[in-house]
């Protein structure tokens, strides 16, 4: 294992020159999935600031119009987990044309709405946002929230908030329960500095999690972006960890209310160190060294690696036979004990159907917690959007917790609806959960949840 962290620290080297899970879970798991990362995004229809004559404030001007178009910067290799929808502005009419629940769910009660809502109003602004695109989130308040100071070191920023919360009914056999339980709640600041090509990113959940101190649970993201190289961008801070697709991934964009199995105990957190993402047409990849801590827990107990590449064989044919993306990773390090988790992912769309499918396997693993347990599982997922508001899902998710005992595999079944009112931004969801488990017994959850980016 030494021999292989000293080889993925040399790759490194040279690279860069929601809730409550499904069925049976734990607390713990239930307040890891609290985890979530933010696409840095400011709008580019936002009013940018003024252009001056004077020569150095035409290239801060410049600096400022370079940001904002680098600023979705390090999460968007994620997007393909779910879909990629074409490249159309949120505004494109053509992609809701003939729909009739076009513009959410204010259209289906009233066909006049732009003349009973006054745009002038908040509640008017956000009504009459048409926003499509489900495959990044888009900030209700996006607009309202961003400011462009006229001096300073800062040259743009754009608060944020995010909530997810549902009400979960379950049952085991006889015995039944129900309970409201929230997923994320997060509340930050996202922007640029003013003349560099440095990105910024603050994140705090101001609702502690159970086995954490109040300090361990509150800083969600702290992070610098660099975009000097061409096609990359580097990493410097607390960030999330890209270990698997779906553990590595935001989830604002993620189908479900509850991550996959192994995306939950393998992935799904965030770590301190430096990344190298580079994006090209027909190849991503994510490169990290870190410390192996999580949750601030204890400072340096040991280095870790974690990569990722993706291929994308289709990336130049301008989607007309889709996207097809394979890829895999590693995420090996040591914290008590030495720990490797490898994962593989194939993922195709094609016009409204998308479907994906995760394998990853685990000699150790260092999740919300470190485990010396030989763990794997896969996972099958399918969607489809009957219109762009609304989408059917459904997932087959197995997981063995430990390959050296036997008759402990646990199955998931998962069916659910999506309907995006406003894109990521307003979004309302239901799932049905059926966990099938060989060492205890079965059962039942139905969660409906809505999510708001604000």
């Amino acid at each position: 294992m030494n021999c292989l962290i000293r080889i993925a620290c040399i790759v490194f080297l040279f690279s860069a020159a929601n809730l409550v899970f499904a069925a049976d879970i734990s607390d713990k798991e239930q307040e890891n999935n609290k985890q979530d990362v933010i696409h840095l995004q400011l709008d580019e229809n936002v009013q940018k600031n003024p252009v001056i004559p004077d020569e150095k404030e035409d290239k801060a001007a410049k600096n400022l119009e370079r940001s904002e178009n680098n600023i979705d910067t390090i999460d968007e290799d994620n997007v393909d987990l779910q879909e990629v929808e074409d490249e159309l502005p949120e505004n494109n009419a053509e992609m809701n044309k003939g729909f009739p629940m076009q513009g959410g769910l204010d259209n289906i009660f009233d066909k006049n709405r732009d003349n009973k809502i006054d745009e002038d109003t908040l509640f008017g602004k956000i009504m009459h946002k048409d926003i499509t695109r489900t495959d990044v989130p888009t900030y209700l308040l996006r607009e309202e929230l961003t400011f462009t100071p006229k001096k300073g070191p800062i040259g743009k920023v754009q608060f944020f908030g995010a909530y997810q919360g549902g009400m979960i009914s379950g049952w085991e056999g006889a015995d039944y329960d129900y309970n409201y339980h929230s997923g994320f709640e997060e509340l930050g600041v996202i922007g640029n500095f003013r003349h560099t090509k440095n990105d910024f990113k603050l994140m705090v959940k101001p609702i502690p999690q159970s086995d954490l101190n109040f300090f361990q649970s509150f800083i969600g993201d702290a992070y610098i972006v660099n975009s000097s190289i061409p096609h990359h961008k580097i990493v410097m801070g607390y960030s999330r960890n890209q270990i698997g697709k779906e553990g590595g991934s935001s989830s604002y964009i993620l189908p479900f209310v509850t991550r996959s199995q192994i995306a939950r105990t393998f992935g799904n957190n965030r770590a301190l160190g430096v990344r190298l993402v580079g994006n090209y047409s027909l190849i991503d990849y994510n490169f990290a060294l870190n410390s192996s801590d999580r949750y601030f827990r204890r400072w340096f107990p040991g280095a870790e690696f974690t990569g990722w590449v993706d291929v994308k064989p289709f990336g130049k044919t301008d989607g007309r036979f889709g996207r097809l993306i394979i890829g895999g990773g590693l995420n090996a390090g040591h914290n008590e004990i030495d720990y490797a988790v490898g994962s593989f992912y194939v993922g195709y769309k094609y016009k409204k159907l998308w479907t994906n499918f995760e394998y990853a396997i685990a000699d150790g693993y260092n999740g919300f917690e470190v485990s010396a347990d030989k763990a794997a599982g896969f996972n099958y997922t399918i969607g489809y959007k009957i219109i762009p508001q609304l989408q059917l899902i459904a997932r087959y998710d197995v997981f063995d917790p430990n390959r050296d005992v036997a008759n402990n595999q646990r199955t998931e079944y998962t069916a659910g609806i999506n309907y995006f009112i406003k894109g990521q931004a307003l979004r309302l969801i239901l799932n049905y959960v059926y966990c099938q488990n060989d060492a205890m017994p079965d059962s039942h959850r139905i969660i409906f949840a809505t999510q708001i980016l604000i």
